[in-house]
């Protein structure tokens, strides 16, 4: 702990900071979250595979770390940047430091850097790729700048279907997972529904041999144009079983209904975002984490209505498909240590199923 180490760039600004976890070079998409709290969620959350995450919050690591807020077995995270780290936590739950998981997971973490500055030029100049290492002078340009993230869902998601009963069975749900959050299967649990997570690439008519009341897209990581085969898989499912999709399972959705999806400049990710109904104007506050939006106009051409945007840059945030029984949330609804404003969206999941929330 406390050697140097170097964060570079694409653009070629370099920043110096100290090691804390795993000892590594490592080079990915670097991106920030803004929460205040629930560091241990966005560490476990497979939505960040492919990509160095740097925490606004000045101060991390304060409650330590808990398996039980964990959201997938493992991380996901090529590094971790902090701008101050706590190696002496202090709350009831904590079983061990933040430092300690990350040394355990081989996830390279780096603190005492100017997070405020990087976040800066993220916001100024898009996402960038970044490359964590002891010796500036010997980074390959090069392959920083050409650095993609690729087979993204392919590599967070489950190897073989898996269920989870509710203890007061009600209702069968099929979750696709393209890199599921533990708590949207919780959410699920707790409204009677017994789900069946099945791996990214299982076929439409494997899944609608299961007879389920209903059909759950989960959220993923990286670009939702490259997964063809998947978007292929959907088209033979909507219609035919209500569906509700969330973060990358929205695009998808989208993408199957023929819609279109685009890049943002550095994506929304944090437990502040605010999204505005569009048919009762209430704004709520939610949780995300995603780096591509679903274009407004795209879905609306082929049948589909807008239901959220963006408060701050009125892009997409949720898709009704009327007469496919099918709707789609951008943000998470199942968010765990972030706003529980929107938790209601899993009941219309229950009402679409037939039932009564």
């Amino acid at each position: 702990m406390n050697d140097k180490i170097y964060i570079c760039l694409a653009n070629g600004d370099i920043f110096e900071g100290k090691s804390f976890g795993a000892k590594s070079e490592v080079l990915g998409e670097l991106v920030f979250t803004t929460g205040m709290g629930g560091y241990i969620e966005t560490l476990t959350d497979p939505s960040y595979y492919g990509q160095i995450v740097m925490q606004t919050f000045p101060l991390i690591g304060n409650y330590g770390f808990i398996d039980e807020d964990m959201e997938s077995t493992k991380s996901a995270v090529c590094a971790y940047i902090v701008r101050e780290y706590c190696d002496a936590p202090s709350n009831f739950r904590c079983e061990y430091t933040l430092e300690k998981y990350l040394t355990d997971n081989n996830i390279v973490g780096v603190y005492d850097v100017d997070t405020r500055e990087l976040t800066k030029i993220i916001r100024e100049y898009g996402v960038m790729n970044a490359v964590i290492t002891d010796n500036p002078n010997k980074v390959d340009m090069d392959k920083l700048k050409a650095y993609e993230v690729k087979d993204a869902v392919k590599s967070v998601s489950c190897s073989k279907p898996y269920m989870s009963a509710s203890d007061e069975h009600k209702y069968n749900v099929v979750l696709i997972d393209y890199g599921t959050k533990k708590n949207i299967v919780r959410e699920l649990n707790k409204r009677g529904c017994n789900v069946a997570v099945v791996p990214y690439n299982t076929k439409a008519e494997d899944i609608l041999s299961l007879n389920p009341d209903g059909i759950m897209l989960s959220n993923g990581p990286g670009d939702p144009e490259e997964n063809i085969d998947e978007i292929e898989e959907l088209k033979k499912l909507v219609g035919k079983k209500p569906i509700f999709a969330i973060c990358l399972g929205h695009q998808l959705l989208a993408l199957a209904m023929g819609g279109k999806t685009t890049k943002l400049k550095y994506g929304h990710r944090g437990v502040n975002q605010p999204v505005k109904n569009i048919e009762t104007g209430r704004t709520f506050i939610s949780s995300q984490n995603h780096g591509y939006a679903v274009v407004n106009d795209s879905v609306e051409a082929v049948g589909g209505k807008v239901s959220y945007i963006n408060a701050n840059d009125n892009t997409c945030e949720g898709v009704v498909y009327e007469n496919k029984k099918a709707f789609s949330v951008q943000f998470h609804p199942e968010a765990c240590s972030g706003p529980h404003d929107t938790r209601f969206i899993f009941n219309k999941f229950i009402d679409m199923m037939g039932g009564k929330s």
